[in-house]
C-alpha cells in the first residue's frame, strides 16, 4: 500500500473534525445575534408578509358575512371602477407631488447636517446640537400637528400675531392650498432629518481619516475636502437610502396629512393613505380601497427595482 494514500486519509478526517469544530464555535457565538434576530423575522412575518394575502379582496366584491374566501370573484372591475373615477387621479397626484417634493426638499438635508456634525470640534456642542435635532422624531405627529397649529392658526398663532403686532392681516397658513404644502414638507423635514442624520455620521466615521490628511497635504480646503472625500466615502449609503426612499413615494404618512388637513385644503392633501381610511374603513369600501393599495404596491416596487437597476450600472446597487 502505498504510504502516502495512508497519510491522506489520517489528514481528512482531522481537517473535517476541524472544520465542524469551528463551525460551532462560529454557532455559538453568533447564537446571541441569531436570537435577537428573531424578533424582527416575526415582526416582519406576521405583519409584512401574512397580509399580504389579504390582497385578494381587491379582486372580489368583500363583504363580512362570507369572508374573504367565499365572497364573489369580479377579478379587475375593482380597479376599472377606482381608475374611471377624477378623484382616484387627483388622489394619486396628489401623493405623487407631496412625496416627490419631500424627497428633493428632505432629502439632502440630513447629508449636510450630518457633515456640518462631523466637522464640529466643541464635542459639548456637537452633542447639544444632536439632542435638539433628534428631538422631534420621538414626538408624534399629534403632538407636532398641535404645536403647527398653535404657531400658524389664523386667530390665535404666534406668527399671525406677530403679523396683527406689525399692522399686517393675518394669513390663512392652513388653509392656503400653497402654504399648507410648505407647511407639509417643512414640518416633515424638521421631524425627521436629526434622525435621518444618525446613518450618515455613522457612515461618516468609517472614512479613513488618512484620506483628509492626504487632501490637506496636497492643499484641498475644507469644501475640497468634503467633495471629494466625504461625500464620496458615503456615496454607497447615500444611493442605498435613495432607492429605499423612492420605494416609499407612494406610501406618504397617514398621521402627518390627517393631522394638517381641513375641508378647504383636500384638493391637495387627500392623498392615498387618508382615501383609504376614509373610503375603506369609514364608508365600507374594502375592495376599491384594497385596489388602491395594490396599485400603491406595485407602483413602489417598479420604483425601487428601477432604481436599484440603475444605481447597479454605477457599481451601488442594493441587490
Amino acid at each position: 500500500m502505498n504510504p502516502n494514500s495512508e497519510i491522506h486519509t489520517t489528514v481528512l478526517p482531522n481537517q473535517l473534525r476541524k472544520v465542524k469544530a469551528k463551525s460551532r464555535l462560529r454557532w455559538k457565538e453568533s447564537l446571541p445575534l441569531v436570537l435577537m434576530l428573531i424578533p424582527g423575522i416575526l415582526f416582519y412575518v406576521l405583519f409584512k408578509y401574512l397580509p399580504m394575502g389579504g390582497l385578494v379582496i381587491a379582486f372580489k366584491d368583500y363583504n363580512f358575512t362570507e369572508g374573504i374566501l367565499h365572497s364573489p370573484w369580479v377579478g379587475m372591475n375593482n380597479f376599472e371602477t377606482l381608475f374611471k373615477q377624477d378623484q382616484s387621479l387627483d388622489i394619486i397626484r396628489n401623493t405623487l407631488v407631496l412625496s416627490g417634493l419631500t424627497i428633493i426638499c428632505g432629502f439632502p438635508i440630513p447629508i449636510a447636517l450630518a457633515i456640518m456634525l462631523n466637522e464640529a470640534r466643541r464635542m459639548w456642542f456637537k452633542r447639544i446640537v444632536q439632542t435638539i435635532l433628534y428631538m422631534p422624531h420621538f414626538f408624534s405627529w399629534v403632538i407636532v400637528g398641535g404645536l403647527i397649529i398653535s404657531i400658524l392658526s389664523i386667530e390665535s398663532g404666534i406668527v399671525n400675531n406677530w403679523i396683527k403686532l406689525s399692522g399686517g392681516e393675518p394669513f390663512a397658513f392652513l388653509y392656503n392650498t400653497k402654504s399648507w404644502i410648505a407647511v407639509f414638507i417643512s414640518s416633515g423635514v424638521w421631524k425627521e432629518m436629526g434622525f435621518n442624520a444618525i446613518i450618515y455620521l455613522a457612515a461618516l466615521t468609517a472614512i479613513d481619516p488618512s484620506l483628509y490628511e492626504s487632501a490637506n497635504i496636497d492643499g484641498a480646503n475644507k469644501w475640497q475636502q468634503i467633495r471629494h472625500v466625504t461625500i464620496p466615502g458615503i456615496s454607497t449609503t447615500i444611493v442605498l437610502l435613495l432607492i429605499l426612499q423612492l420605494g416609499k413615494v407612494m406610501e406618504i404618512g397617514f398621521d402627518h396629512v390627517y393631522v394638517l388637513q381641513n375641508s378647504l385644503n383636500a384638493s391637495v392633501s387627500e392623498v392615498i393613505s387618508t382615501y383609504m381610511y376614509r373610503v375603506g374603513l369609514q364608508g365600507g369600501q374594502f375592495s376599491l380601497t384594497a385596489a388602491m393599495g395594490f396599485f400603491e404596491s406595485v407602483v413602489g416596487f417598479v420604483l425601487v427595482y428601477s432604481a436599484n437597476a440603475l444605481a447597479r450600472r454605477f457599481g451601488h446597487g442594493l441587490f
